[in-house]
């Protein structure tokens, strides 16, 4: 396409619907499909796994069976899912929903999916398991925070980034640094995909004006979570034997705290407590990395006008670059 100024974009068009958790993104995005030629694609990491259902919130059988979202269920939970492959899969379901006449519509809270889709991931090098089982034992030895500490002398900036108890992060980045002899800051420098998204994209974002709101419904969400079976799902889950806390699935929030209580490490109450807190933290960094998205359109989805607004940035939207 021409960098001149009036020359017209001829990418399809895409939508992005972001927003934190219990935002509503789902119901919104159901509303949209009835008001336009869109189709859904899940941006949501816990959303992948086939049997993660009530914990990660995801949509009932009669929702998926009236508003299709790619990316939902194909990957069982004992194999590891990445943003890389995140990318590939939902480049693919965007060019097949352009195929067919239609908009794909990306739905979800994973800042970093979103983030790998548009802009690529950085260069970094594949896992070692013989170098991630070394430094579990170093850190069940000394503590997580002890490996942050050598974190922050090896690449400072990456140890702020990272909080001392966030094993999974500190643990790629000491990782990153021995397999390739640079830093994790450097890496996510250098991009290793430069080619742009290929798509148009009008970004939507659900940023609530009211967190004190947000932080009831999140409550009140994991609650209903826990009457309608959560923790049987779980137990479901840990009787096949083949899975273990440290998988990526499991990790995700709700299901790390609900594994540690069937473990006998909590009280339920202290579960409870530990779940809805997780959830809180996990909704405010998805809105500090929405507030960086300074090309998304916000609204509040605590307006009552929230829907309809939304429909008329997406009409104007493709009123000017039809799919």
């Amino acid at each position: 396409m021409s960098d001149h100024p009036n020359a017209i974009d001829r990418r399809p068009s895409a939508i992005f619907l972001m927003g934190p958790t219990a935002t509503g993104k789902t119901a919104l995005a159901c509303t949209l499909a009835d008001r336009f030629p869109v189709e859904l694609v899940s941006v949501d990491s816990a959303l992948v796994y086939r049997g993660l259902d009530i914990g990660a919130a995801k949509p009932d059988a009669e929702t998926l069976r009236r508003y299709p979202h790619a990316l939902i269920d194909i990957r069982d939970p004992a194999q590891p899912y990445s943003a890389a492959l995140f990318r590939e899969d939902a480049l693919i379901a965007m060019h097949a929903i352009t195929a067919r006449g239609h908009v794909p519509l990306l739905v979800g809270g994973t800042g970093l999916y979103f983030h790998a889709l548009e802009r690529g991931l950085s260069d970094m090098p594949a896992a070692d398991p013989a170098v991630r089982a070394r430094l579990r034992r170093d850190a069940d030895e000394s503590g997580w925070p002890a490996l942050h500490a050598k974190l922050a002398v090896r690449d400072p900036d990456a140890a702020r980034r990272i909080r001392p108890n966030d094993a999974q992060r500190i643990q790629r980045a000491l990782e990153a640094i021995e397999l390739s002899g640079s830093t994790l800051t450097a890496l996510h420098a250098s991009t290793r995909n430069t080619t742009r998204l290929p798509y148009r994209v009008l970004k939507i974002a659900l940023v609530p004006a009211d967190r004190g709101d947000l932080r009831e419904r999140i409550a009140a969400r994991f609650d209903s979570m826990l009457a309608a079976g959560f923790l049987d799902e779980l137990k479901r889950l840990r009787a096949r034997g083949d899975l273990s806390a440290d998988l990526p699935a499991l990790r995700a929030v709700g299901y790390r705290q609900a594994w540690e209580y069937l473990d006998g490490g909590c009280s339920e109450d202290a579960f409870r407590q530990r779940a809805i807190h997780a959830t809180r933290q996990l909704a405010k960094r998805q809105t500090t990395w929405l507030r960086g998205e300074l090309d998304a359109r916000a609204f509040d989805p605590g307006r009552a006008d929230c829907a309809d607004s939304a429909v008329a940035a997406i009409s104007l939207f493709l009123g000017a670059n039809p799919a």
